[in-house]
């Protein structure tokens, strides 16, 4: 399989050169959907993060193993054939099969005559919205990395997308992950047990009724392999700045966790106040991460004093029917010895409060706690436990300073690559479905709308 796709890649950059045709297209590539093998045709378009990969970190039933990849030459290209490749090559082998194009005409020969009818977008996110726009006006199902707008301009173009794909029965839809993280979704789970809980209380700014906070890191392995980011990722006016790029899971959460399976319209949030600041990287720091020796001429409006500002950070504090919720991105260069990218969270009730915590005294593994406050009863904590057994086997309890731990078997605690084929699943049980849940469809408007309008409170 390694040398398919080597083959497929040298085949593709011939045709770059060339303006060769595009790959052969299917001979039957369906428009609805029943859940039948290889019905499923995956279309990756100018894959630019290892996202896009990782969708293909597994296979699945109803996708063909033939997935068409439309993108221009360069480093982003092989790097996401070279994460296929190890893939195909690991210790519980894919069987995908690459086959590329690389005219710069790449975006006009897909939609020309596409083979296929899923399109997969991750990558640089300046044309993400455009992208979008082009693949549903034409037909195609889009399964979207986060952000699907970082410029508010493009909000109403995403909208309008999102208006066309309901009109045609075509499925566009991003990928939260961050819901089946195993402690989010015993906090979600918990909250919904008034027994424990009690209700969820309004909060303030200050101490908000529900708070997500992430800590990443630009250094890092995906996969067991040192991550190389392109340099454009260092550049907002690409990536997006941090409250609209990695702030959209935490919105997400929020409207997710406070009022489930319930449509947030735009009319529903309010924004309280919003706040951005910078990571400065040096020369070398930037090397290490991209492997270019010095800053790129794009970014030189972001150098200051010899290091680069990128402004990763930010903060979104709104309410969402009332309830006080605050997201805060933070990102630095590396983590310490032994951390990784971490996640704090609070949800506060009557009765309970319920904490994530991923730091040093956790190992830095996620870990949901229960504080009570007034009126807690214990007993309450032990049924509720042995009632959520029947969906997260063998989760438990245990006394610890403060309160009380949720304890979590390894078997339910799956990382975060293997998200990526849980909302595909997802995904591909909404597309036999035929459509969104009304929820997903508002919402997924409202989180944009949310960090689209803390971007320009943060100005």
């Amino acid at each position: 399989m390694r040398l398919l796709v080597s083959l497929y890649f040298l085949t593709a950059l011939a045709c770059g050169r060339t303006g060769a045709d595009t790959p052969t297209t299917p001979m039957d590539v369906p428009s609805t959907f029943t859940g039948a093998p290889g019905e499923v045709h995956l279309i990756t378009l100018d894959p630019g993060h290892f996202h896009a990969a990782l969708v293909q970190k597994s296979m699945y039933a109803a996708v063909d193993s033939t997935v068409h990849v439309f993108a221009p030459e360069g480093d982003d290209l092989r790097q996401h054939l070279g994460r296929i490749e190890r893939y195909n090559s690991g210790a519980e082998p894919t069987g995908w099969t690459e086959e590329v194009y690389t005219g710069p005409d790449f975006l006009e020969r897909m939609l020309a005559n596409p083979p296929g009818n899923v399109v997969v977008l991750s990558g640089n996110n300046a044309r993400k919205t455009e992208y979008i726009r082009a693949a549903i006006d034409h037909g195609l199902n889009v399964l979207a990395d986060k952000p699907m707008v970082i410029d508010p301009a493009e909000y109403a173009t995403l909208e309008s997308a999102l208006r066309t794909a309901d009109e045609q029965g075509l499925l566009l839809y991003d990928i939260m992950t961050e819901r089946f993280e195993i402690t989010t979704r015993l906090q979600r789970a918990l909250s919904q047990r008034p027994e424990v809980f009690g209700e969820l209380l309004a909060g303030t700014e200050a101490e908000p009724a529900i708070s997500k906070e992430s800590v990443h890191h630009f250094s890092k392995e995906v996969s067991g392999a040192p991550l190389i980011r392109p340099a454009w990722f260092f550049d907002v006016r690409q990536q997006g700045e941090g409250m609209v790029d990695v702030a959209t899971h935490l919105v997400d959460l929020i409207l997710w966790e406070t009022f489930p399976d319930q449509a947030i319209d735009t009319t529903d949030v309010e924004l309280v106040s919003a706040r951005r600041w910078a990571t400065t990287l040096t020369a070398a720091e930037f090397a290490k991460v991209t492997g270019e020796e010095e800053f790129p001429d794009a970014l030189s409006t972001d150098v200051r004093n010899g290091k680069l500002e990128v402004y990763a950070n930010g903060e979104i504090n709104f309410t969402v029917r009332g309830v006080h919720g605050k997201a805060a991105v933070l990102w630095n260069f590396e983590a310490p010895p032994g951390a990784a990218d971490t996640h704090y969270s609070i949800m506060r009730g009557s009765r309970a409060n319920l904490v994530i915590r991923q730091d040093a005294p956790q190992g830095y593994v996620a870990t949901l706690y229960v504080e009570p406050a007034d009126g807690f009863d214990p007993a309450a904590l032990t049924t509720a436990v042995a009632e959520l057994q029947e969906e997260f086997p063998d989760i438990g309890w245990r006394e610890a300073d403060g309160g009380y731990q949720i304890t979590v078997p390894a078997e339910l605690r799956k990382g975060h690559e293997a998200h990526f084929a849980q909302v595909t699943e997802q995904f591909l049980r909404y597309l036999t479905e035929g459509g969104l849940p009304e929820w997903e469809r508002t919402n997924m408007l409202t989180k944009y709308y949310v960090t689209m309008a803390g971007y320009r409170m943060s100005r």
